[in-house]
């Protein structure tokens, strides 16, 4: 009944604060994931870092992220989602500040490191959020929405990068400052997110129902319209708190499979174009200051391919709204990889990342809706885990590539693991796309 009376909601008022919170919160998340390969060649003059030194200060973060998606995500079905939130965001905040002032490189690894762990847990953490509170007709748009908002960082880091660094605000260094502008907007979000209602499917799986009815009572008293009449037959009951095991069982294995490959694969062309972009740049012959101004422009295509994606997510099914965004990223980056003009450079860097945001807001509705709730962030965290895992190997295994064989084969490889995703969602991946989390939750 609980499912019924949220899914029939139209979207509201409340769900647009919950929704713009959750925006703003991974706007940092996502800012500071892409801001150490931005200024990357800048901390290797700052440190004097070596080649060899560079790999895990790139790495750091995504190993913390790893840890976080692991660890916090599976806290999150214990505790819940509103408690973990704010922790993931805490931890992140306090530690990025601390690598603001870092000594050496050793001391700002260390640092990104358990920053990253509240990082690596947050997105994860927010897309259980927001298909528990969601109504099924518009969860995948607002999700899009909400990441519209959080991609705005990613150009935010790449501008910010081209005006400090190089140049020391008050006399403290360009690339401090960013590290210091993502704690401190973490903080203010910290803030914000304390007046969030805890998830009302997560009370009732906790058998916490009065707390439920509250929620659910506050959401209808903001549609501020007539309802529509309860529909009950796309909601069936909610299957019986699990535990973590269960994923590695029928009848959750077939979806647990396809969401572990999918996650370890997308990383390559994700993250591993947007993590080494700077990096390829210079590889390419182009100076720092080009690379920074190319950087930020390929960056603009996060929100815009975000904003693109928004009235398509109800219009065509997630699993092939992921294939098809997939096969758009093994084309553009390939062209990427072997341009040599300014010109062609940007162009294709900008297509290939909004065409990679349309892949990322359906991925992220999508991995959110395939468990039921008692397991919906433990299997969201923990498969995306391996994705910042492989991230984290990306430096180790794509950039004596690219030092040996240039560009071109390095987003051969990143094609490749395109393709293999697409194989593997286009089997093994259910239809989601306007189900009630309950139904999608009912076995193939």
């Amino acid at each position: 009944m609980t499912a019924a009376r949220l899914d029939r909601l139209p979207v509201t008022r409340f769900h647009r604060y919950l929704i713009a919170v959750v925006g703003v919160a991974t706007f940092f998340d996502l800012y500071d994931l892409f801001l150490a390969s931005t200024v990357s060649t800048v901390l290797a003059k700052e440190f004097g870092v070596s080649s060899a030194e560079l790999k895990p200060l790139l790495a750091s973060a995504f190993v913390g992220a790893f840890v976080g998606a692991v660890a916090l995500g599976r806290l999150a079905d214990w505790v819940g989602r509103r408690r973990a939130l704010l922790l993931t965001l805490a931890i992140y905040s306090v530690f990025t500040l601390l690598g603001a002032f870092s000594t050496d490189v050793w001391m700002l690894v260390v640092c990104r490191f358990i920053a990253g762990i509240g990082i690596g847990a947050e997105l994860p953490l927010a897309d259980a959020y927001l298909a528990d509170l969601l109504p099924a007709h518009a969860r995948g748009r607002a999700t899009a929405w909400a990441y519209t908002v959080g991609f705005c960082g990613v150009p935010a880091a790449g501008f910010l990068a081209r005006a400090l660094v190089g140049h020391s605000p008050l006399g403290f260094a360009g690339w401090r400052w960013l590290f210091v502008i993502g704690a401190l907007g973490a903080a203010i979000v910290w803030v914000l997110r304390a007046g969030l209602p805890e998830s009302p499917r997560w009370l009732l799986s906790r058998g916490r129902s009065e707390e439920a009815e509250q929620v659910v009572a506050r959401l209808e008293r903001s549609a501020k319209t007539p309802l529509p009449e309860l529909e009950t037959a796309d909601h069936p009951a909610e299957p019986k708190p699990q535990r973590t095991s269960a994923l590695f069982r029928p009848p959750w294995l077939k979806r647990t499979v396809m969401l572990y490959v999918f996650q370890t694969l997308q990383a390559f062309g994700y993250y591993g174009f947007g993590s080494l972009v700077p990096i390829v740049l210079a590889a390419k012959g182009f100076d720092l200051s080009h690379s920074l101004l190319f950087s930020a422009l390929t960056f603009l295509g996060y929100p815009v391919g975000s904003a693109l994606s928004i009235p398509v997510m109800e219009r065509v099914q997630r699993k092939w709204l992921i294939v098809g965004s997939a096969l758009g990223m093994a084309v553009f980056g390939l062209g990427f990889g072997y341009s040599t003009t300014g010109a062609a450079i940007a162009i294709l860097g900008f297509c290939y990342t909004a065409i990679s945001n349309v892949f990322s807001n359906a991925f992220h509705t999508y991995q959110a809706e395939l468990f039921p709730t008692s397991l919906r962030a433990t299997a969201a965290g923990s498969a995306y885990s391996l994705s910042r895992l492989a991230t984290a190997a990306m430096p180790f295994i794509l950039l004596p590539v690219l030092e040996s064989q240039g560009a071109g084969a390095m987003f051969a490889i990143v094609a490749v693991a395109m393709v293999v995703l697409i194989v593997d969602v286009g089997i093994l991946g259910p239809r989601t796309t306007g189900r009630s989390v309950e139904a999608i939750s009912t076995t193939d």
